[in-house]
């Protein structure tokens, strides 16, 4: 008796770390909007490395340390290599500079920068998987894509925020002009050629969902969510919730439809 609870706490043990990561990363969220200043700054920095850890752990614990190794160096290094490539060059995102708020650079790109690209890739990654399992290059599109509309949010966010200012952000969404169109079709670009990294770095298991992945999808919904919410109540940028809300919420409906299915044929067969 004693053997099997310890085995079952064991067995347990993976799973109450993710969900603590991914409860931090909620909990520093929602603090987000209550703090100003450089509070806000290092709390922004908090909440890019909680997210990480979530996403690195996540990957570690359910598809082994190759994967969890994979998903940085794909993610977190095509993301310094991108930044430092963009605030050289303007390409592909257009001209922009980051201000210093952010702390430590690399590259001159801020340290934390590359890991935002990771923690909202996996998500993203696991998301597609679970909408369309069977079939690669959809999964690579999809991916990108979840990845990629999460900008919407970001961008505006941040800019607003202080953290970098855009060369020329007339040519922008209606409503959010203080974002150039090119940055969201470079995040697009970029957001889909780390996918199809992805898909052929990864090992093979990596691409099925697994049961285990239900904290990443309920990382990926609550980013939407509350990226809406806060945009709307907190920050004063209705056009970046709505154009985010349109653009994330093309993978957020389907995968909550897709969450929501097996529950409902369950209950019919009953």
């Amino acid at each position: 008796m004693a053997d099997t609870t310890l085995h079952r706490r064991t067995a347990a043990s993976p799973a109450m770390v993710v969900r603590a990561l991914v409860g931090a990363t909620i909990v520093a969220q929602i603090g987000y909007p209550l703090v100003r200043g450089e509070g806000r700054a290092a709390l922004t920095v908090a909440t890019v490395l909680l997210c990480c850890a979530a996403a690195l752990s996540h990957a570690g614990l359910t598809r082994g340390a190759r994967a969890a190794a994979t998903l940085l160096f794909v993610t977190a290094g095509g993301g310094l290599l991108v930044e430092a490539v963009g605030t050289a060059t303007g390409l592909p995102f257009g001209r922009y500079e980051y201000t210093g708020s952010l702390g430590a650079e690399l590259l001159g790109v801020p340290a934390v920068i590359p890991f935002a690209w990771t923690m909202m890739a996996w998500p993203a990654w696991l998301v597609a998987g679970r909408l369309v399992p069977r079939h690669r290059a959809a999964r690579v599109l999809v991916a990108g894509w979840a990845l990629a509309s999460w900008d919407l949010f970001l961008d505006p966010q941040m800019v607003a925020a202080g953290h970098w200012v855009w060369a020329d952000p007339a040519a922008g969404l209606p409503g959010v002009g203080t974002v150039p169109l090119t940055n969201y079709a470079g995040w697009l670009a970029v957001a889909v050629l780390m996918m199809a990294a992805l898909g052929v770095a990864l090992p093979a298991a990596a691409a099925r969902p697994i049961g285990d992945d239900a904290p990443m999808y309920v990382l990926y919904l609550w980013t939407y969510a509350s990226s809406v919410l806060a945009h709307l109540a907190f920050f004063g940028l209705p056009g970046s919730a709505l154009w985010g809300g349109l653009a994330m919420g093309a993978v957020t409906v389907p995968l909550a439809r897709a969450l929501r299915w097996p529950a409902a044929v369950r209950r019919r067969a009953a």
